[in-house]
């Protein structure tokens, strides 16, 4: 057995609390998604919390490469963490620039030790943050008693990131006009945040998607004859929806020479597309899920 997993199973079977050279440190799991494999990997981390947030610094012990778990994120930004006995999903975001620099100060106030690990290294080391978010049962303010209500947080968790690249894409755009009325010819990136809300939105829709195709609409359409019509259309506007993801992200991959209204009026095109799919999915499906409790009844 790898050092590691001794000490994720002993994190695991003593509610987060392990021993050695860990003990009494604040020490998380991080479970990620291979950039390349697409296999689940869990890394166990120190972190820093700060402003209600976690932090995770991805030092390598002074390395001069990024830690695989910070490749991965970079990839896949939907993360699950394990801190004590708590568990959730979070959107990993990078910190860029200033405010890795300030991030970076705190978390060596609390932590020294990093700062040698920084001195070893050419390379800045990074420093994430963990958003808590996900569409899972275990964020939602309230209980999921039916199958209705789980499809609304999902739908609803879905929205919350459409808004916050439409947020973020304007606060991009500020940032390009301020600069040119400072005269300052650099041109600011997209961004590590709106580029981690986006890739974590297509890739949640599109896991929703496939468990709808696979799951929920046979089951429907086996005890709901009278729904096949509808799903046979939710299918092929699965099928527009997946074009729409491809047409956002490459979208915002053109953001750094795009006129901001042009930009933001077609952003707002396809967001309304996908939230018209989602409304519709409402529409057709809530007053038979409503009517199936969550989780299942065991039979």
């Amino acid at each position: 057995m790898s050092f590691n997993q001794s000490v994720i199973e002993e994190f695991r079977a003593r509610g987060g609390k392990v021993g050695g050279p860990f003990e009494g440190g604040a020490l998380l799991l991080l479970t990620t998604t291979g950039a390349r494999s697409g296999k689940e990997h869990t890394t166990p981390l120190g972190y820093v919390r700060h402003d209600g947030r976690l932090l995770v610094v991805g030092s390598a012990g002074g390395a001069d490469r990024h830690p695989a778990w910070f490749h991965n994120l970079l990839a896949h930004p939907m993360v699950r963490v394990e801190v004590g006995t708590d568990e959730y999903h979070a959107i990993a975001v990078p910190a860029e620039g200033e405010r890795r620099d300030r991030l970076f100060a705190e978390v060596v106030r609390v932590a020294p030790g990093y700062a040698d690990y920084q001195e070893r290294t050419s390379r800045t080391i990074p420093v994430v943050v963990l958003e808590r978010s996900g569409p899972d049962a275990a964020d939602l303010p309230e209980a999921i008693a039916d199958f209705g209500a789980k499809l609304l947080g999902i739908h609803a968790w879905l929205r919350a990131q459409l808004r916050a690249v439409r947020a973020e894409a304007a606060a991009y755009f500020a940032e390009r006009e301020d600069r040119v009325d400072r005269a300052d010819r650099s041109v600011p990136g997209l961004g590590l945040r709106i580029r981690q809300h986006c890739l974590a939105f297509c890739e949640s829709l599109e896991f929703h998607h496939t468990s709808e195709d696979a799951g929920m609409f046979p089951m429907l359409e086996q005890h709901h004859p009278g729904l096949r019509a509808a799903i046979d259309r939710m299918r092929e506007e699965h099928v527009t929806v997946n074009r729409i993801k491809g047409e956002l992200l490459g979208l915002l991959g053109g953001v750094r020479d795009a006129d901001p209204d042009r930009f933001l009026a077609e952003l707002d095109r396809m967001t309304d597309e996908l939230t018209a799919h989602l409304d519709h999915e409402e529409t057709v499906l809530l007053p038979v899920l409503a009517r199936m409790p969550f989780p299942p009844l065991a039979r």
